[in-house]
């Protein structure tokens, strides 16, 4: 997920552990971090005062957030209904605490009130300080989990964010041994994946046909490779992606048709629309299946293969077992001639490219560009890029800015007129 890397602070906060004993009771502990010489309290969303004492015994997280960064409200609204769903079933041993780094009190007030835990008054510089300085918080948003005994290795969980998207409320109680065991259950569910466990539930055996009215049973795709298309029409990138992607699988049908194959290739949608008219519209435009909207399995899909953005491509091999989550990458780089996606097909479409970039100019101009472009690999001051020109993907070979670092494919090189003599063109 990104990150906004945030400015240090210029005053040095220093808390302390009391070594005077080997364990730390959660009080003491929380009261070193949470209050300052003037305050023993947090606020709540009610605008009463709470002690800090009373977070003795429970799992703390403290969220490091703030209003101007648009990932931090797109978090905070996925960590309420967790916060909430939580406060239910255990009311008495989670609390998160909010650490802002909002620009002015308005701005703290009106994020704050889209909370429903306490916060450090934004007036508390100190302490805000300090806990960053202590747990080291170099982007945002960020969620550090506190056990009750900070005594334990495990007391201080520090990818509290990564875990909610991953697990949600899963995750709970946010301790070294409940990741152990969701680790271990990923494994389980991985050696023994197949596509009906993956798609069906104990409510439906079947994916909705291209009219959204047609059952097309499970069963009908074991056996083929199959694309999980994560996606969704309010998302400008899905908006450029879906388009080629229609084009490419097509192709790949066509494809196999003519070879008279016994292969096939299918995608199923697995949307993440927020409303059924929207995903009516959007499902509406494509040729492939999908699963019902706000379908359980959705979710449980998401987590399963970690997807922390859209689109996503991941693509499902015939025996049922994953073979790339990198489907719109592969995809963006070789278009139809990826399938079958496999690493032996990624190596052989390598090799092929390393022999085409042979044949490349070293330097371009290109006409939507004011530098000159030079041929960079991987191994030559290459890398994984996003191309300037169709916002796309890119890894291998690329024609790249060295003044200032503007990259893309060889592809969309558009070469500009050859009438300045100071360009040099060549091999």
């Amino acid at each position: 997920m990104r990150t906004v890397i945030m400015k240090e602070g210029t005053h040095e906060g220093v808390v302390k552990d009391n070594g005077n004993s080997d364990e730390v009771s959660s009080y003491n502990r929380f009261s070193q971090l949470l209050s300052s010489k003037d305050r023993d309290f947090l606020l709540s969303p009610t605008g009463t005062q709470v002690k800090v004492s009373d977070l003795e015994g429970k799992v703390v997280g403290l969220f490091f957030g703030a209003n101007w960064y648009p990932p931090c409200r797109g978090f905070t609204q996925m960590l309420v209904g967790i916060y909430e769903e939580l406060k239910s079933s255990v009311p008495q041993q989670f609390e998160i605490v909010y650490v802002s780094s909002d620009e002015d009190l308005d701005a703290f007030n009106g994020f704050y009130g889209t909370m429903p835990w306490l916060a450090i008054p934004f007036s508390d510089l100190e302490t805000k300080k300090a806990l960053n300085r202590k747990y080291d918080v170099e982007g945002i948003p960020c969620l550090i989990m506190l056990q009750p005994d900070g005594s334990k290795d495990d007391a201080t969980i520090r990818d509290g964010v990564e875990l909610i998207y991953r697990y949600g409320i899963q995750a709970y109680p946010f301790s070294k041994e409940r990741l152990e065991q969701l680790h271990e259950q990923e494994r389980e569910k991985r050696e023994n994946q197949t596509l009906t466990n993956l798609l069906a539930n104990h409510h439906r055996d079947y994916v909705l046909g291209q009219t959204g009215l047609i059952q097309v049973p499970i069963a009908s795709l074991v056996g083929k490779t199959v694309g999980l298309y994560f996606s969704a029409e309010w998302c400008v990138p899905c908006a450029k992606f879906t388009p080629k992607l229609i084009s490419i699988y097509h192709k790949i049908k066509q494809e196999l048709s003519e070879k008279g194959s016994e292969e096939d290739f299918e995608i199923v949608l697995v949307s993440h629309d927020r409303d059924k008219a929207s995903f009516d519209s959007y499902y509406g435009t494509m040729p492939w299946l999908a699963l019902p909207f706000g379908d359980p399995e959705i979710k449980n899909l998401a987590r399963h293969f970690d997807v922390q953005g859209i689109p996503c491509l991941v693509i499902i091999g015939p025996t049922g077992k994953t073979i790339t989550g990198h489907g719109r990458n592969l995809i963006n780089l070789y278009q139809e001639n990826a399938y079958p996606f496999t690493g032996e097909k990624v190596l052989q479409l390598e090799k092929q490219l390393t022999e085409e970039a042979k044949g490349l100019p070293r330097l371009v101009r290109h006409e939507g560009h004011r530098h000159e472009l030079n041929l960079v690999s991987d191994g030559n001051g290459g890398g994984p890029f996003i191309c300037c020109v169709c916002d796309e993907q890119g890894s291998n070979w690329a024609y790249q800015c060295l003044e200032c670092g503007y990259e893309v494919h060889p592809r969309c090189v558009t070469n500009a007129p050859e009438h300045d003599n100071n360009v040099v063109v060549g091999r």
